[in-house]
């Protein structure tokens, strides 16, 4: 069943991002310049497009960055370790807050950390979205 949830993407925020994202991949796919563009590439740009995430609520503390390894990009696999933690906090967070929090969160952060974090964000979302079907 495509829109059955998958162990590994439990979480509301992400969920409901997925389902976005499928909607975005869609309309990007549609559009004339990115008639060329593979799967993966319309899901980076549809990530790259998410609407901001509201304001964080006062008081508020993001999580601890997390234990588990994310799968980085090439590019990134030989960054310094504040590099890699900084990205895979912003993976772990987009899983537990969503996709646009995550993305205002990465915002922040230099240009190739957001960029490393779309990419690495895209191959974790990929396959799961090919499993449930919502690249046809």
């Amino acid at each position: 069943m495509p829109n059955q949830i998958s162990p590994n993407f439990e979480h509301e925020a992400l969920e409901a991002d997925i389902q976005a994202l499928a909607k975005e991949v869609k309309r990007e796919r549609e559009a004339q310049e990115n008639k060329n563009l593979g799967e993966r590439e319309l899901l980076k740009q549809a990530i790259r497009v998410l609407p901001p995430a509201p304001p964080p609520v006062q008081g508020q503390q993001p999580p601890a960055p997390p234990s588990a390894n994310s799968p980085l990009p090439a590019y990134a696999q030989n960054s310094p370790a504040e590099v890699k933690l900084e990205i895979e906090y912003l993976i772990d967070f987009a899983f537990h807050h969503g996709i646009a929090k995550a993305t205002a969160e990465a915002r922040k952060s230099p240009p190739f950390v957001l960029d490393a974090f779309h990419d690495a964000l895209a191959g974790k979302l990929y396959p799961e979205m090919q499993k449930r079907g919502m690249f046809k």
